[in-house]
């Protein structure tokens, strides 16, 4: 008998690697491997995409940025402590959490940091070759889940921090996952880069709360023909979100993606706006409330309110998990560009796709069922394990699959 090669091993580089939700992020891909916990929230694990060639989650190693120093073990017994994370669990993966502490690397710019933008470029780059290469990994997935940073100022002003970890990316030749409402890829800069990178990006924004409410209703009023004269809606945050979204222009940003849906769905932007409250005693928890006026037959008016009280991080780190995999396989089969079909998951979607949550799930398991096919395309039928590499590491499969597998995904 022939001894079995060792499975691929893909990196998850997370920015933001030492906040709430990378902690969850970690914790629970190390609980859900172990068959501690169920893999509640997470779509790559129901049954629509178990033939998509994804990584298994034991296969994920953890490394990334942050300009926090507190470890892995410690932010987790903090989230314990606000109920994040069930008790007892933080301290059944700490071997985990250590580790993915011990590849965390300093992000910046700190203050009082005197590098230029290229040399943070330049180190970001490293860090993340450098992870790649000494745990010889399939390929990283860069994913920014950071604190959402105020709009850059126009021509001349300095890259933000999130441009700066894209460009690193890129350069570092791996996908990138935009989490947040921050600028990130879509700056100009890293936009002209990305386009002539070969690589696939995903983003912005993730919907967790208020705006996939939005996705479902929105829909709804339109297919219905019935009239929303107003929409306005309020959220109480804490932790770092709560406090970073007290930033008027940070707000605006995130204002921006919850605006989007409201514009594509209804075909029209209602009055009202939404407003962001920080409230440092919800901790990492949140609420939303969405007030809706609409007009149904003869003119009759109606209003319909919706509370959505749930825990950021939890509602954010099975979306993590499945973008990772998700990206980590397009790239695999030779995809390139934003991957418009990962709509699903944002506000602020890259690419062409729809608005309404039930089209985009539908587009995301059309996605799904691609990368499945592109894998028995280049395995050939009845194959078994993992898609392989090329013999130098790339994507093992020809430049008219990868024609093909766009076409079929996307």
């Amino acid at each position: 008998m022939s001894a079995s090669l060792p499975r691929p091993r893909v990196g998850v580089w997370l920015i933001g690697a030492r906040g709430s939700v990378a902690t969850t992020v970690v914790t629970g891909c190390a609980a859900v491997a172990a068959g501690l916990h169920p893999p509640t929230g997470m779509v790559t694990e129901t049954p629509a995409f178990t033939d998509s060639g994804l990584p298994a989650l034991s296969d994920l190693v953890f490394g990334g940025h942050d300009t926090l120093d507190c470890p892995l073990p410690k932010r987790a017994e903090t989230l314990t402590a606000g109920g994040v994370l069930p008790p007892g669990l933080a301290t059944a993966v700490t071997a985990e959490l250590a580790a993915a502490d011990r590849e965390i690397r300093p992000g910046g710019p700190a203050p009082g940091d005197t590098r230029s933008e290229a040399d943070l470029i330049a180190a970001f780059t490293h860090d993340i070759r450098d992870f790649t290469h000494r745990h010889a990994l399939q390929r990283t997935v860069v994913v920014n889940v950071a604190s959402t940073e105020p709009a850059s100022q126009g021509p001349g002003a300095p890259l933000p921090a999130s441009t700066l970890y894209a460009l690193a990316a890129l350069r570092a030749g791996c996908p990138y996952v935009n989490f947040t409402p921050s600028e990130g890829m879509h700056h100009p800069v890293a936009a002209r880069e990305a386009q002539h990178s070969g690589l696939p990006h995903a983003g912005r924004d993730g919907k967790t709360g208020q705006t996939l409410l939005r996705a479902v209703l929105g829909p709804m009023f339109a297919q219905r023909a019935l009239h929303v004269r107003a929409w306005s809606g309020t959220n109480l945050l804490g932790g770092g979100d709560g406090a970073a979204l007290a930033d008027p222009a940070a707000a605006a940003a995130k204002n921006a993606g919850k605006e989007r849906v409201l514009a594509d769905t209804l075909g029209h932007v209602p009055e009202g706006e939404v407003h962001i409250d920080d409230v440092p005693a919800l901790g990492d928890w949140k609420t939303a409330w969405d007030h809706i006026a609409f007009d149904g037959f003869l003119g009759t008016r109606m209003i319909l309110q919706t509370i959505w009280q749930g825990c950021d991080s939890a509602l954010a780190a099975p979306l993590v998990l499945d973008l990772a995999r998700l990206t980590a396989r397009a790239h695999e089969t030779g995809l390139t560009g934003p991957l418009g079909a990962l709509g699903f998951y944002f506000k602020d979607p890259v690419g062409e796709g729809p608005s309404g949550l039930s089209e985009q799930y539908e587009a995301l398991v059309r996605f799904g069922r691609g990368l499945g096919r592109t894998a028995e395309a280049h395995l050939g039928p009845g194959a078994e394990g993992s898609p392989g590499v090329g013999a130098e590491g790339s994507p093992g499969v020809e430049a008219g699959e990868r024609a093909d597998a766009s076409e079929d995904v996307l």
